[in-house]
């Protein structure tokens, strides 16, 4: 790690030039660093020392942000690399994973969902979400899709052509469900297909998602014929309505090109101050085929930077060939990123033949090299400027217009909802986080709590959490909410000793282990992340019980709580008896009202699992001595616990695994 005292290179001529003379002339990527050994940003070029020298030439006009990003430069890294395609996707890889302050990074936006096909498993599943795990190498996600609607549809349809797997686990153990009468399923679940003849039929589901259902129609239409010719006419007749279906599916919308056969890809953007939204068409012959859509955070110029409302002047000009800046970054360097990025994520088949750009791309010549050497083919990137490839660019960034003034309008709701939340209940500033708990049980059986966390007016489900109540006194008959919300927040707010073990704590690391604090004296809070309102689902009872333990952790004057109450939509404050003055169709009750709600149904549908857990647990596992395999063994050869307590000591002593002293333990056990 270099020294704090070090200067930065740009003020250190003498190091500065003995450090580029180290750097090759050769493609490669550099990383750039800051005092602290942070990783301020990652690039990537033909030749390293000509662009690293670059950035430190007088003469260049550097944006203010690249200039803000020089002056903290202390070391200069670099990775030498055969070709330019290997510095592009090493370049994608290293910021994709450090996330560098000065790069354009990629918005993981939740609304726009992906198709996921599970090739992982035996038999593959198909299904839409809206989280991209990096769970297995061997899933396929397709999208993001901005139209979920369209891709609903589009699913929906496939399922009625093609007979897939409906559910991720079985319905019966020993028969197939209802979907294998009715030819929606080939019988997965109990295996009456193979798993190599199954993944044929996944791989045609597959083209369609890759834009080829022409391609698909050209290899099922021959089976069909031949079918046909052999007199075997149901396959016959089940390929014909699988045409049918695909035709119906492909009838779509049409874009008119000279060139049909020719399939491209058409991306553009649209931005504001803070975000820019991008959207990419995939044209595959003549045929609008799919509409994905990407968020991109603009990075703030810093000091020096034009005024805000000047990036949308820019964006506004006509010209095509003068790329706009967006706070200090190109507008072709956002659509770079993009492209680097969905094209490292799709099969070779997938890429098209050209690619139509909005904007001139810094580093498209590197780009097209390694799409070329992708697909094994020549791959074209060009900046239309007229006829129907520059209308085309001007449909998809109208679109992007579309969709990033939906954007807008949602957060302008927000953040109305947000500002009149602070003027009700009297905050400094607009409540960035907010915390939402409730209590889920049935008389006080299966008791457990939520935790919903909503950020800028937003759900935040990666910071969503279970709880389970461990208060011994809380069970079937004896419920108590007051107790479990004072458990739950004094849980979330975990006390934590403050001499000793300087470690930071996980605020959910032992859920399931029993805590007890004994000496508050000894002890200080953890609150990190710590919220701007904490909403209690409930009246003055409950808030009552949550600021009881927020004043023994000390807490009461660091964090902000209130209640909303549901039967008048009364919102409650500490040491309150009357109910706030408020209009429930005001913005900021209608987002308690939301966050009250999420937090509800959170609450309540992890109670539905934990008490289907239950239900479903064997009365066998009470019987010590008896695991999950030899319980298998019994209920295989007696079919049910029923006639398993009918048996006698001998009967069960004939099961393979149980001896007799164990059938004797089963058979007390029924038989006390």
């Amino acid at each position: 790690m270099p020294s704090t005292k070090t200067l930065p290179l740009i003020k250190d001529a003498e190091r500065l030039e003995s450090r580029l003379k180290e750097i090759p002339a050769v493609p490669g990527v550099y990383l750039m660093r800051d005092e602290s050994d942070r990783i301020l940003y990652i690039g990537k070029s033909k030749k390293l020392r000509n662009r690293v020298r670059s950035y430190f030439r007088e003469s260049q006009n550097l944006s203010p942000r690249i200039a803000m990003m020089v002056q903290q430069v202390r070391e200069i890294e670099f990775i030498a690399t055969d070709t330019e395609a290997e510095a592009l996707a090493l370049e994608a890889n290293l910021v994709k994973q450090h996330q560098p302050h000065f790069n354009v990074l990629l918005k993981d936006d939740k609304k726009y969902p992906y198709l996921c096909i599970t090739w992982s498993e035996k038999y593959p599943r198909i299904f839409i979400t809206r989280k991209r795990r990096a769970g297995s190498a061997k899933d396929r996600y397709y999208g993001p899709y901005v139209d979920t609607g369209a891709l609903r549809s589009t699913l929906h349809l496939i399922k009625r052509i093609f007979p897939l797997r409906q559910r991720p686990q079985p319905l019966f153990k020993d028969r197939p469900c209802l979907n294998y009468d009715i030819g929606r399923c080939v019988g997965v679940c109990q295996g009456l297909m193979s798993a190599e003849d199954y993944q044929k039929i996944i791989q045609k589901v597959a083209m369609i998602f890759q834009g080829r259902t022409q391609e698909l129609l050209d290899i099922l239409e021959p089976q069909m014929e031949q079918a046909a010719e052999d007199l075997n006419f149901e396959t016959a007749a089940r390929i014909r309505d699988q045409i049918k279906g695909l035709q119906s599916l492909s009838a779509g919308q049409k874009v008119s090109l000279p060139n049909d056969t020719v399939s491209r890809d058409a991306i553009a953007l649209a931005a504001d101050t803070q975000h820019a939204c991008i959207q990419l068409f995939q044209i595959r012959a003549g045929q609008l085929v799919g509409r994905l859509g990407f968020m991109a955070e603009i990075p703030r110029a810093g000091t020096g930077a034009p005024p805000l409302h000047s990036w949308e002047e820019e964006l506004s000009q006509p010209s095509l060939t003068s790329p706009p800046r967006l706070g200090g970054v190109e507008a072709g360097a956002i659509l770079q990123r993009v492209l680097e990025e969905h094209y490292q994520n799709v099969e070779a088949v997938e890429i098209p033949s050209e690619i139509s750009v909005q904007y001139d791309l810094p580093e498209g010549e590197i780009l097209a090299d390694w799409l070329s050497n992708r697909k094994g083919r020549k791959v074209t990137i060009l900046t239309p400027q007229r006829q129907t490839k520059a209308e085309l660019i001007e449909m998809v960034e109208r679109n992007a217009e579309y969709e990033l003034a939906r954007m807008q309008r949602l957060s302008d709701r927000n953040s109305q909802a947000m500002q009149d939340l602070a003027e009700i209940l009297d905050l400094p500033e607009m409540p960035h986080r907010i915390e939402g708990y409730d209590i889920s049980h049935i008389q006080g059986s299966d008791a457990v709590a939520s935790r919903v966390v909503f950020i800028d007016g937003l759900p935040a489900n990666q910071h969503y959490r279970h709880y389970k109540i461990k208060n011994p006194e809380i069970k079937s008959g004896h419920s108590d909410d007051f107790a479990s919300l004072a458990e739950v927040i004094g849980r979330r707010f975990r006390l934590k000793e403050a001499e000793g073990n300087s470690k930071k704590q996980d605020e959910f690391s032992d859920l399931g282990e029993a805590e007890k604090v004994s000496n508050l004296s000894s002890v200080s809070p953890n609150i990190a992340d710590k919220p701007d309102l904490i909403m209690i689902d409930g009246g003055k009872g409950q808030l009552s019980a949550v600021v009881a333990v927020l004043r023994e952790m000390n807490l009461l004057e660091e964090l902000r709580v209130v209640s909303l109450a549901k039967q008048r939509e009364e919102i409650f404050l500490p040491g309150e008896s009357l109910p706030l003055p408020t209009n429930s169709e005001q913005p900021g009750v209608q987002l308690l009202r939301r966050v009250r709600d999420e937090a509800h149904r959170f609450a309540v549908s992890f109670h539905r699992d934990q008490r289907s857990q239950r239900m479903k647990r064997s009365r066998l596992d009470d019987i010590p001595g008896l695991g999950h395999h030899r319980q298998k063994l019994l209920l295989a050869h007696f079919r049910s616990i029923d006639y398993l307590r009918l048996a006698t000591p001998e009967q069960l002593a004939e099961v393979s695994g149980i001896g007799p002293r164990l059938a004797q333990q089963i058979y007390a056990y029924f038989h006390p």
